[in-house]
């Protein structure tokens, strides 16, 4: 997740704080939208490879 976040802060010029925060609410969405089997995988995925101490899911389910 942390490699998104360099991209967007790279191509956008925002901060990466709120790169961050795009990047969580971004995903929570596209949990919400997935099919289940498919939005667990994207969990599972995050989970092995987030560097940030968030959790997308409930940063997403506020948006």
């Amino acid at each position: 997740m942390k490699e998104l976040i360099n991209l967007i802060v790279q191509k956008t010029g925002i901060s990466e704080e709120n790169a961050q925060k795009t990047v969580q609410v971004t995903l929570g969405f596209l949990k919400t939208k997935l099919p289940a089997p498919v939005a667990a995988q994207l969990d599972s995925f995050l989970s092995a490879r987030t560097t940030v101490g968030v959790n997308p899911v409930a940063v997403g389910a506020n948006a």
